[in-house]
């Protein structure tokens, strides 16, 4: 009986301390899920908007701080709520320093993209719009962010490249200058007049209104090739004509001299045949 009694003591004792616990902590703990909701909610909101706003003036810039700042933020709010529940916020800010030092080692490529990330919007040798060409890819970029920058190819692929790569190795800005010169070749025969061929090109370049008559173009003979002289036409032209303009012209050249009797000659070999008794 005794025992009994004993253990209904001891329960009741623990069924205090318990409730005594859950009064103590529950309004904290339920005051710390709200303010985690509250504070997810008002991060996502301010990222969201600096992301449009931001976006609208320096797109280049958007979506690298965004990201770098959603991170801060959410990190900060983390601390905020484990102080609120009651963990002390020295120990856990040790332990974040700790797991975040394992992390950088097991995660070094990445520190580099993300320094890497910093040196392009420091240094800005392209931004978002521009054409470039790098590790291997040609296309315009479409976004710069913390770790990676994504550039569409004009085929129509999404590439993702490191921005570790991108900022140590070389990389060509091919938009970033308003005009373009524009590097032809055209072969003719050895037989044909050299003159009268430069000025056909002379011509066409004057009745296209792409050809920019600053700075001045460059017509001339290139070279002496094994099968024909070869016209060098070097015109400057706006970025945005660079491509339509050179496929124009070589179809236009090649109409203007057959017509004038130019030949466009073709790799060939004379074969000498000796017969032998």
């Amino acid at each position: 009986m005794e025992d009994l009694l004993g253990s209904n003591i001891n329960a009741t004792e623990l069924w205090d301390e318990a409730l005594a616990l859950i009064m103590a902590y529950a309004p904290k703990f339920l005051l710390a899920i709200v303010t985690l909701v509250i504070g997810l909610w008002l991060i996502n909101r301010f990222v969201g908007v600096l992301d449009k706003k931001l976006g609208a003036k320096d797109p280049t810039l958007n979506k690298f701080l965004c990201g770098l700042l959603n991170i801060i933020f959410k990190v900060m709010l983390l601390i905020s709520v484990a102080s609120m529940i009651g963990i002390a916020t020295t120990s856990f800010i040790a332990v974040i320093g700790a797991a975040g030092l394992a992390i950088g080692l097991a995660l070094q490529g990445s520190l580099g993209n993300f320094a890497g990330g910093v040196l392009i919007l420091i240094f800005k040798p392209f931004k978002v719009g521009d054409t470039i060409e790098a590790q291997g890819f040609l296309g315009a970029v479409a976004e710069i962010q913390i770790l990676y920058t994504v550039v569409n190819t004009f085929d129509n692929r999404r590439v993702v490249i490191p921005n570790g790569s991108l900022s140590n190795d070389t990389l060509v800005n091919v938009s970033i200058y308003d005009k373009r010169r524009c590097d032809m070749t055209f072969g003719i025969h050895y037989d044909d007049d050299i003159d009268k061929a430069l000025a056909i090109l002379q011509r066409l370049f004057d009745e296209d209104e792409r050809s920019l008559k600053d700075p001045e173009p460059r017509i001339c003979v290139g070279s002496l090739g094994d099968n024909s002289v070869n016209l060098m036409f070097r015109p400057w032209v706006a970025t945005d004509d660079l491509w339509p303009y050179y496929w124009d012209m070589h179809k236009k050249v090649k109409t203007a001299f057959d017509a004038e009797g130019i030949t466009i000659p073709f790799p060939q070999r004379d074969v000498h045949v000796y017969k032998t008794e």
